[in-house]
């Protein structure tokens, strides 16, 4: 991307508050990108944890991608319903519009797998532009969370640290996962998550220890940590001490394992390609990416 380009935001999940959106979409501006707003973004219903009918949501979705002046849809807020969209979208039509960029977190793991398997195209884990590190402050956005966004989007990305090792060693492979509720609500679906030859990122808010174990366990069973290289695991926002069964579940796998990273909820949210080549290194407790050809991570 650069200065100039066209962005779209959209809300394919829970409602935005208008206060928030506008305020994102000024900071959004301020990157030097032209911001266009989907008719629907702030749709309400009778379910009020959606914004506005599957069929709008979807249509100003695939609108935005399918915009040949658009270059990146950013998603307003997560919560619930991406999943809902996902037999909505007309996704030869999609495919034909060629890569973009799709930057969202959270509920939107649903999106990130889909547009992995569906259109082959990198996404960017990363804040939205109604959350509160971009725009709950009305002094201006998180400086980390704003400078790892800026960063990828216009520029290489700088290392994730984390702050501890559930298993040691290194790991190079396609960085993709998300959100762990998601990822397991996928189970069962032509979109089911595969980490196979890949790096899986992991992270979660507000779910009991116990849950965790029930969504791994799910995800383990049905096969989706077959093969993988390594595994990345960000933040745990009111998950109570999870360390004990991230490591009990995923330890036993004798892949690397490095966790802590600021990544997924909380404050401050780094910005991820999934869908890009990384590198875990539990010498330095890092994830870095996305590693081209020709780079070495740092």
């Amino acid at each position: 991307m650069q200065q100039g380009d066209t962005v779209a935001i959209v809300s394919p999940s829970g409602p935005a508050a208008a206060v928030l959106l506008g305020r994102g979409v000024e900071r959004i501006e301020g990157l030097g990108l032209k911001v266009v707003t989907g008719a629907h973004a702030l749709d309400r219903q009778r379910l009020d944890y959606l914004a506005g009918d599957d069929a709008a949501r979807a249509a100003d979705l695939q609108a935005a991608w399918c915009d040949p002046a658009v270059s990146a849809v950013f998603c307003s807020r997560g919560g619930y319903g991406a999943g809902r969209l996902l037999g909505l979208l007309d996704w030869d039509a999609m495919r034909a519009a060629g890569r973009k960029v799709l930057i969202g977190s959270s509920d939107i793991t649903a999106l990130h797998n889909a547009f992995a398997i569906e259109l082959g195209v990198p996404t960017v884990h990363g804040p939205m532009v109604a959350c509160d590190v971009i725009a709950g402050d009305e002094h201006g956005p998180e400086p980390l969370t704003w400078e790892s966004l800026r960063a990828a989007l216009f520029g290489a990305s700088e290392p994730v640290r984390g702050d501890r090792v559930l298993a040691p060693g290194r790991a190079e492979g396609v960085l993709t996962g998300g959100n762990l509720s998601l990822l397991a609500s996928m189970c069962g679906t032509r979109w089911q998550p595969s980490f196979e030859g890949r790096i899986a990122f992991l992270e979660d808010v507000a779910e009991e220890p116990y849950r965790i174990d029930r969504m791994l366990t799910q995800l383990l069973q049905a096969g989706a940590f077959d093969g993988v290289r390594g595994i990345a695991l960000g933040s745990w926002v009111g998950c109570g001490d999870p360390y004990p069964v991230l490591e009990d579940r995923l330890g036993s796998l004798g892949v690397p394992v490095v966790a802590g990273l600021a990544a997924g909820h909380g404050s401050p949210q780094m910005s991820l390609w999934l869908g890009e080549l990384g590198v875990i290194d539990t010498e330095s407790c890092s994830l870095a990416g996305p590693i081209r050809d020709g780079e070495q991570a740092r």
